[in-house]
């Protein structure tokens, strides 16, 4: 008996529950992001947020063990994110022909970001050497970066505040992450974020001022 308990313990999962997994997760999280809109600021935010979509695809990158599967798991889970908001939209009859390009944006900007944030959140936990710090500041990027984007472009400067601080604490948590784990330049974490940040604040102009303001 305890044979067969180890051999079913050390049974790797399949590819196929992995991504189902991930693309399940994915939906849930699109319906609980239409779902809290109106509810409290603060969970609105927290869920209607770039950032949080993001954090959990790098989140789920580092849970894989495999680097290739886990930036399959990127974009798709931000496609399913996306697909489990405009469905929960269309069911509570406010998704119209309006928002369909809307929608498209936003697939094809998680097609482009899924794969970099999952290998990050993958290389973080499992790669090696100086590249993991760099691979921190990708992750750490995208919570301060929303927040300079509140603030410089919305003047929302008290959520801004909570997200860079946010960002501040989880540049920080990684910095110190990567040093226990021993990698030599550990710093470079806490140095590339700010920078990072800066140009996913660009990167948010462009999509969020520019091409969802043209849609």
């Amino acid at each position: 008996m305890a044979t067969i308990t180890a051999s079913r313990r050390d049974t790797p999962v399949t590819p196929f529950v992995v991504l189902s997994a991930v693309a399940a997760f994915g939906l849930l999280l699109g319906w609980a992001t239409y779902a809290l809109h109106g509810t409290t600021p603060l969970l609105e935010r927290a869920t209607n947020s770039v950032s949080t979509w993001i954090i959990w695809t790098a989140a789920a990158g580092a849970l894989i063990r495999t680097r290739g599967l886990a930036v399959w798991s990127g974009p798709l889970m931000m496609l399913t994110t996306c697909a489990g908001y405009y469905a929960a939209s269309t069911l509570g009859d406010t998704f119209g022909a309006a928002g369909l390009g809307t929608a498209a944006v936003w697939a094809v900007a998680g097609l482009a970001g899924g794969p970099l944030l999952a290998w990050a959140g993958w290389t973080v936990r499992r790669g090696q050497g100086d590249v993991r710090a760099v691979a921190g500041a990708a992750i750490a990027m995208v919570v301060a970066g929303e927040g300079l984007w509140l603030g410089l472009a919305l003047r929302y400067w008290g959520e801004a505040a909570v997200f860079l601080a946010v960002g501040a604490l989880l540049t920080a948590f990684l910095t110190v992450y990567l040093a226990r784990a021993g990698v030599r330049r550990y710093w470079l974490c806490a140095v590339l974020a700010p920078v990072s940040a800066l140009v996913f604040y660009g990167a948010e102009l462009l999509v969020l001022d520019g091409l969802l303001g043209s849609v």
